[in-house]
């Protein structure tokens, strides 16, 4: 049947073998990407058995990308990505061009010419949106600046990439010399029109969608919503997903990814977006393993034992020369320790541009077919690793935040708040923010605890009073009065930074009622353990809410009759 049914046959061996793989990698605590990407290996070319189509399997991947993209863009919005464009858009190109630099250096050490090498620094400089996005939305810090910045920076990349595949043949063209001086002219003259022509095209892209999308794609869903129809929803969610990111790459020769994140980034401006979110998680799950096993389908083991030192020097600049020159980049733009550590892991890995651009250069004749090997090596190792580097860098942040919070001698003086009788409530995010207007609106004094110095310059500009500072410090929690404080609401994304604040405001006031936010039961647990009264998941209160509005209705009936 498979030579019949190829579609079918490469879902069902790619998702089986995956399943089976990634629950016995979760078994041994290794991170089931790993099973995903040993299941791409199993059914890839190079291993004996069934053979599945890569061509099928990488636009099965490409849906997933699609759909990944599509969802992070729901959670960010326009000034979220401008907010961080002064570290993202410097940082991303200067990582770019010292990483090339030193995977041409690597390429000449290995005996190619000046061409093949550039192109073999180039794809090692990029890193795999996936791989990125997963890491931040597995830990719960996607809503964190350096979470957003580490997404800005991968844009940056992607729209680099987008130029260096355009320009690619022309430069190839430029390189071989050879025949005679005009048609090197002709090339040279082609350069500089086509670097203009896709500029033009992404900005009229970015134009098109800010000025019309803004306006439709919110339009549409919502009539779509008023139906009552959830299967037409969830419909309309993936049409949209899918056909602004196809439409992108189809018209304007931008890449899926940066459309189907442009068309999330413009509906998260609905109050429909969570609804949207929720909606296209099943299939962005599955499609993303599908991304995961089209990469292990591409490599051929064997290259490991043919030239293990080649491929140990590529791991190398992966991963720890590519992770510590994002981190020098950042430290140099003043940022603290915690998002250098949060940008360097996240640029330790390659991906999907880097198969694109290998491809490129070998059909062209630039990159030997030996190139694009090691660059696929490179990949699946730096990607099987990478989640263990996330889980090491969190932990080191962890760290640093409990040091932080118990060194109180190495904190500055803070003036206490006059405040009495009043709310605290840490952190003004999208759930901090709300429930601070909620709170005021309902006549409540409310002090707001910001370590962001762009949160805390939005919540001042509407009127509230900001104490500046990590809210897991004794000190900072001293200067908001716990003692006279009627409430303290805990609005953080991360459980562990929450967790501290939690713990340290229970020690400064044993009776304060503390309600804090989860994103699981397990979280759940370990808030409400540390001493949080209520801990609101969101899932669990809508269903409680449905069930209140129910009893109150039928008291109102009750009353009436």
């Amino acid at each position: 049947m498979a030579p019949e049914a190829p579609l079918l046959a490469t879902i069902v061996a790619a998702l089986v073998l995956a399943f089976v793989l990634g629950a016995a990698a979760n078994r041994l605590r290794v991170p089931p990407i790993v099973g995903y990407l040993l299941a791409g290996v199993a059914v890839g070319p190079w291993t004996p058995g069934f053979v599945a189509d890569q061509g099928i399997a990488a636009q099965l991947a490409e849906i997933g990308v699609i759909l990944l993209m599509f969802g992070v863009g729901l959670h960010f919005s326009l000034k979220d990505l401008l907010s961080v464009r002064s570290i993202a858009v410097p940082g991303a190109v200067l990582h770019i061009a010292v990483s090339s630099l030193l995977g041409w250096l690597l390429g000449r050490a290995f005996g190619w010419d000046d061409s093949a090498a550039l192109v073999f620094g180039l794809a090692l400089s990029v890193a795999s949106t996936v791989v990125v996005l997963r890491a931040l939305t597995d830990r719960h810090v996607l809503e964190t600046e350096r979470a957003r910045i580490a997404v800005g920076w991968t844009l940056v990349e992607d729209v680099v990439m987008i130029l260096t595949l355009v320009l690619l043949p022309a430069f190839v063209q430029l390189a071989a010399g050879g025949e005679a001086s005009a048609g090197d002219a002709v090339a040279v003259q082609g350069v500089a029109p086509a670097v203009a022509l896709t500029v033009a095209k992404v900005a009229g892209f970015v134009a098109l969608m800010l000025v019309v999308g803004r306006r439709l794609i919110p339009l549409l869903l919502h009539a779509i919503a008023y139906t009552g129809n959830r299967e037409l929803f969830r419909l309309a969610v993936l049409a949209i997903a899918l056909g602004v990111a196809y439409g992108a790459a189809a018209l304007f020769d931008v890449s899926f990814a940066l459309g189907a994140f442009f068309a999330g980034m413009i509906l998260a401006e609905s109050e429909l977006s969570q609804q949207a979110a929720q909606e296209s998680l099943p299939l962005r799950d599955a499609f993303a393993v599908l991304f995961f096993v089209s990469v292990g389908m591409l490599v051929d083991p064997m290259i490991v034992v043919r030239q293990p030192l080649q491929v140990l020097a590529v791991v190398a600049l992966i991963v720890p020369v590519k992770a510590v020159l994002a981190y020098a980049i950042v430290r140099a733009f003043r940022y603290d320790r915690t998002t250098a550590m949060t940008l360097a892991v996240s640029r330790a890995q390659i991906g999907e541009f880097s198969f694109i651009l290998a491809g490129l250069g070998v059909s062209l004749g630039v990159l030997p077919p030996e190139g694009r090997d090691l660059i696929l090596a490179g990949a699946i190792l730096s990607i099987v690793v990478n989640p263990a580097l996330f889980g090491l860098a969190e932990r080191r942040i962890a760290a640093a935040q409990t040091r932080a919070a118990a060194d109180v001698a190495l904190a500055p003086p803070l003036a206490q708040t006059t405040m009495s009788g009043h709310a605290v409530v840490v952190g003004f995010g999208r759930v901090g923010s709300l429930a601070a207007q909620t709170l005021r609106e309902h006549g409540e004094p409310v002090l707001i605890v910001e370590d962001n110095d762009e949160l805390a310059a939005n919540a001042r500009a509407q009127g509230f009073t900001v104490l500046s500072g990590n809210a897991a410090r004794p000190e900072v929690l001293a200067a908001a009065n716990l003692a006279g404080a009627g409430w303290l609401l805990v609005a953080i994304p991360n459980a562990f930074e929450a967790g501290q604040v939690v713990l340290q405001a229970r020690t400064a006031n044993p009776r304060l009622p503390i309600i804090a936010r989860a994103h699981s039961d397990a979280e759940v647990d370990h808030l409400t353990g540390l001493g949080a009264n209520h801990t609101i998941m969101g899932e669990r209160e809508i269903a409680l809410g449905m069930v209140s509005y129910i009893d109150a209705l039928r008291l109102a009936a009750g009353t009436s009759d």
